[in-house]
């Protein structure tokens, strides 16, 4: 069976790091406009930098939780498992699962702005570091901000089409075009989150509860 996977923020809230769009979320207590466009970037890189250093640091902090290694479980059972995330962090990695697709980037990758050459990135990133390849100093963090165009899109459409299974977990699908792709489905389809999500009519069936809890005993009925 060919499964497709797509896991958002509430996947990595229970091993510490913040949501986005809860009531709680990071973009209640920072001006998305400020720390995750192009624009603000060119307003303010320092300000941009301490964000993305200060999220690096929870990222090294945090660890894999049980619904990351259930997930890294199934993939390395199922060949024709593919992983894509929202999600920036690096936990799903860290938890053994291959070839994980970052539609929206990685927190600990930078970019060169002039080149686009990419390098792991120090834990704290500054406005006057300088592109390992290019020498210019207009690194970023490796991150899609508003308004940039998401990567990886043709093989997530592929894998998303393709797949028997599409199963979305921890994402609250208010955000495009991730929020679209259980429209692009062709199999079966699966929500599994705390509470039903923006899109949850669009799925077949649903599974809700703490990610830690649903997705080992969802995997558990896989394996």
């Amino acid at each position: 069976m060919k499964i497709a996977i797509l896991t958002g923020a509430g996947v990595s809230a229970e091993s510490g790091l913040g949501t986005f769009r809860d009531k709680d979320g990071l973009w209640t207590k920072y001006d998305l406009n400020e720390v995750a466009t192009p624009e603000g970037f060119a307003r303010n890189p320092a300000l941009v930098h301490d964000f993305y250093n200060a999220r690096r640091t929870n990222c090294v902090q945090a660890t894999p939780n049980a619904a990351h290694t259930a997930l890294a479980a199934l993939a390395m059972a199922d060949h024709d498992l593919t992983l894509i995330t929202q999600n920036v962090d690096d936990l799903h990695s860290r938890a053994g699962s291959p070839a994980v697709i970052h539609m929206h980037g990685e927190l600990m990758r930078a970019l060169c702005a002039s080149c686009n050459a990419r390098w792991d990135a120090p834990l704290a990133m500054h406005p006057s570091d300088c592109c390992q390849t290019c020498g210019a100093a207009a690194t970023r963090p490796d991150i899609v901000w508003f308004g940039e165009i998401t990567y990886h899109m043709d093989a997530i459409l592929d894998a998303v089409t393709a797949a028997d299974l599409f199963v979305a977990i921890g994402t609250s699908a208010e955000v495009y075009p991730a929020a679209g792709l259980v429209e692009q489905a062709t199999g079966d389809t699966l929500e599994i989150n705390l509470a039903p999500s923006a899109r949850a009519n669009a799925f077949a069936s649903h599974r809700f509860g703490p990610a830690t809890e649903v997705v080992p005993a969802w995997v558990a009925e896989l394996l």
